[in-house]
């Protein structure tokens, strides 16, 4: 067991699941932009560009639902941990926080790059 400060890893975690929150807004918002621009008369070599964004917001959609899952079951374990072993967590759920902490990292870096690409693409595709 270890004794770590509760509330700052919840925060964290509150943190982490907000910015997903924001990514998702932003990628459904992206999804029917893209709808919007498959709507209209495109250049052939666009639709291959047009089928690659669609499935990627969708896989990233569906990463960014499932990692939020992730950070919302482990804060209620920290919580539950810290109530049940006076304010101490094993040592894997620290470990599990690192891990969370780097994927979120991971899938930021990721949309970060998806929604730049996407950004290139609409210019593209006027």
């Amino acid at each position: 067991m270890v004794q770590t400060d509760i509330p700052q890893l919840s925060r964290e975690c509150n943190d982490w699941r907000e910015a997903l929150r924001s990514y998702r807004e932003q990628f459904n918002s992206c999804k029917s932009e893209l709808q919007q621009i498959a709507g209209h008369p495109l250049s052939k070599d666009l639709l291959p560009d047009v089928e690659r964004y669609h499935n990627q917001f969708h896989i990233q959609l569906i990463n960014i639902h499932d990692l939020k899952h992730a950070i919302k079951s482990h804060d209620r374990r920290l919580h539950f941990e810290a109530s049940a072993h006076e304010g101490q967590i094993a040592e894997e759920t620290l470990a599990d926080h690192e891990s969370l902490f780097d994927q979120f990292v991971s899938l930021e870096n990721t949309l970060k790059e998806l929604a730049n690409e996407f950004e290139e693409f609409k210019v593209r595709a006027r």
